[in-house]
């Protein structure tokens, strides 16, 4: 019984991609690009199918949501591994296996069911085409969509909730590149008899069902088909299931492959090598299945590549608002033509309070050696987020309040949808990585200089603007698309894209699903990263001896908690705000302090509450009197 630890398992191991040193380097490009490739890939079938309205059909719809899934399930494993072979260190903790398991269930069985429904999408427009848009409606669509996440989200948390009852011994090493339930299950030294029977019912439900249902369509397909009479209709009724059944084979190809090398090989490196591909090549693979194989795909990739230029800028919007609205009318901040002047001098001073404090953060960053560190390193990156998500906003308040006018352009109001999108989820996810360096400093401080080292750093700061840049892009193209009738009043001082749709008279069905994704993802994420990280922290300080390792340990997390607090306590606000009450102006005025306060308090907590930042502020003040500052980046050390 002294081996059997419930409540602190060590790390597990993870095999090695390869044990010759040399190849680490090229297996690491390899991988990498093959990351790239598959995340570029999608994200294309993505924004084509978003760009062009063709391709606004079921068929395109389950596309894009499998271009998604197959973005994060890659996403899941891949990152992981790059890390450790980078690193030359393959463990990875109970918590990351866990997380890493939940994940891969719900993606891979995702995929699964989404294969199912694209093949029922086949079988309705071939078999019974005068009714194919009775049966597949949004509604319909949505509803599979959201049913199928919804029941596999649930699966997998019942597996990683499971596993959560096993006792480990010493043999900790999974004979895979990434964590997966079946290899965790053979390591445990309890029982695992209830875990066995729940993965063979999981399997049979969840890999059965998807697969007696593609079965079915395409025995459908085929039987309709075959009678009939012309030869061109036949190859036509095929050609539009080419693409679908290239990727059906290709998946169903790799996770068989898996499954008769485990069988009938006690090598784990091959079965190792194959899972991998089952993970990675056939989501690499669809984009290119999908793009070579459809006109219409080629097509809508085609005039993607051509208006790139047009939609990235929004300069081009005339042909794209198909019901003529020129502009849209933002809430007044007051209607007391008196209190105008007042309110505009506030927000003039929160405005110029803001960019003065983080451009002080900014340069008593980049000014002082002493602070070019990981920490300090997001910190400087936040302040510019800071900067970046005020001027937003504040101006154009600022210019219809001295105006008088309350009104915005389309493309202004796109434009500020999209830049209030970006800074907003970059913001979120700065915090969950600030979040995570204090993770590391404090429960692995003799590892945090090889953990958090420049690389990762700049991976982190890269990986975080592009994923908020491409959802950001992604939702003002799903706007672009939406018609508008004769109510253009949004009840914010600024746009946002839930009240922009709402204004839509055009179906928006799609835009909301969108949304729910996108919040539940790209809020979700950062912000279980952060409570992860502060469980971890909090756990990790209660186990020190001395109340002054507390204490320290403590007063170097003080200022991101209050900014962390500051910033989810006002967007939480909004939250209930436009729950609870019916007055748009307390939702309205709740919106503006969530794009306002924080931004303009942070430079405050972090020069108040951290000795550093203030000896730093101040040598910043004693070398503003003595010589101009050096504005060079800082560079970690």
């Amino acid at each position: 019984m002294e081996q059997r630890n419930k409540t602190r398992v060590p790390d597990f191991l993870l095999m090695e991609v390869t044990e010759d040193p040399e190849l680490c380097s090229l297996l690491f490009n390899l991988f990498l690009s093959m990351y790239l490739v598959t995340v570029l890939g999608n994200l294309l079938i993505i924004l084509a199918v978003s760009s062009d309205s063709q391709l606004h059909t079921p068929m395109y719809f389950f596309l894009s949501n499998m271009s998604i899934n197959d973005i994060c399930l890659s996403t899941t494993t891949i990152p992981k591994m790059l890390l450790n072979i980078q690193s030359q260190n393959q463990s990875i903790t109970y918590t990351g296996c866990l997380t890493q398991i939940f994940f891969v269930l719900v993606f891979a069985s995702l995929e699964s069911c989404l294969l199912a429904v694209m093949a029922y999408d086949r079988y309705v427009a071939i078999c019974h085409p005068l009714r194919y848009t009775l049966i597949m409606n949004s509604h319909l669509c949505g509803l599979l969509i959201l049913l199928s996440l919804f029941i596999l989200i649930v699966d997998a948390l019942l597996h990683s909730l499971m596993l959560l009852q096993l006792t480990f011994c010493t043999d900790l090493e999974i004979s895979l590149f990434f964590c997966e339930v079946v290899q965790v299950i053979k390591l445990a030294c309890s029982d695992t008899l209830i875990n066995n029977i729940l993965k063979y019912l999981a399997t049979s439900v969840f890999g059965g069902i998807p697969v007696c249902g593609i079965i079915f369509s395409y025995t459908q397909i085929m039987s309709s088909v075959l009678r009939m009479p012309s030869v061109g209709s036949k190859y036509k009724a095929f050609s539009t299931c080419g693409s679908h059944l290239s990727v059906v084979s290709l998946f169903s190809g790799t996770g068989f492959g898996v499954y008769i090398s485990s069988a009938l090989t006690s090598s784990s490196r091959n079965t190792a090598v194959l899972s991998m591909m089952y993970t990675v090549v056939p989501q690499m693979m669809n984009p290119f299945i999908y793009s070579l194989r459809n006109r219409n795909m080629k097509g809508a990739l085609r005039k993607l590549i051509i208006r790139t230029p047009s939609l990235l800028f929004v300069n081009n919007m005339g042909p794209r608002n198909k019901t003529g609205v020129s502009e849209f009318l933002l809430m007044e901040v007051t209607e007391d033509p008196e209190l105008q002047p007042l309110f505009f001098i506030l927000f003039l001073s929160i405005y110029l309070v803001t960019i003065l404090g983080n451009l002080l953060i900014v340069l008593a960053v980049i000014s002082e050696p002493h602070l070019h560190t990981p920490m300090y390193f997001f910190l400087y990156n936040l302040s510019l987020t800071d900067i970046g998500f005020s001027t937003t906003t504040i101006p154009k308040m600022l210019v219809n309040i001295q105006a008088q006018n309350q009104s915005i352009t389309y493309t202004g109001c796109l434009t500020q949808i999209y830049f209030v999108l970006v800074f907003a989820s970059l913001e979120s996810f700065l915090l969950a990585v600030m979040a995570y360096d204090r993770y590391v400093a404090i429960c692995h401080p003799l590892r945090y200089t090889v953990i958090m080292n420049s690389r990762l750093c700049l991976f982190l700061i890269l990986l975080s603007p592009f994923i908020s840049i491409v959802d950001a892009l992604l939702h003002s193209l799903m706007v672009l698309q939406l018609t508008f009738c004769t109510n253009l009043e949004i009840p914010l001082f600024f746009c946002e894209v839930v009240q922009v749709i709402k204004l839509a008279c055009s179906d928006t069905l799609i835009n909301n699903i969108l949304i729910y994704l996108a919040t539940s993802i790209f809020g979700g994420i950062p912000v279980c990263g952060v409570i992860f990280s502060y469980t971890q922290i909090v756990s990790s300080v209660l186990r020190m001896p001395s109340a002054g390792g507390k204490y320290k340990a403590f007063s170097t997390c003080g200022s991101h908690l209050s900014v962390v607090s500051l910033f989810y306590g006002a967007g939480l606000g909004v939250y209930i705000s436009s729950a609870l009450t019916n007055s748009s102006r307390k939702t309205a005025v709740a919106s503006v302090i969530y794009t306002v306060v924080p931004q303009m308090m942070n430079p405050f907590i972090y020069s108040l509450r951290n000795r550093d930042m203030k000896g730093a502020l101040r040598k910043l003040r004693d070398m503003y009197v003595s010589g101009p500052v050096s504005g060079n980046m800082p560079k970690m050390t």
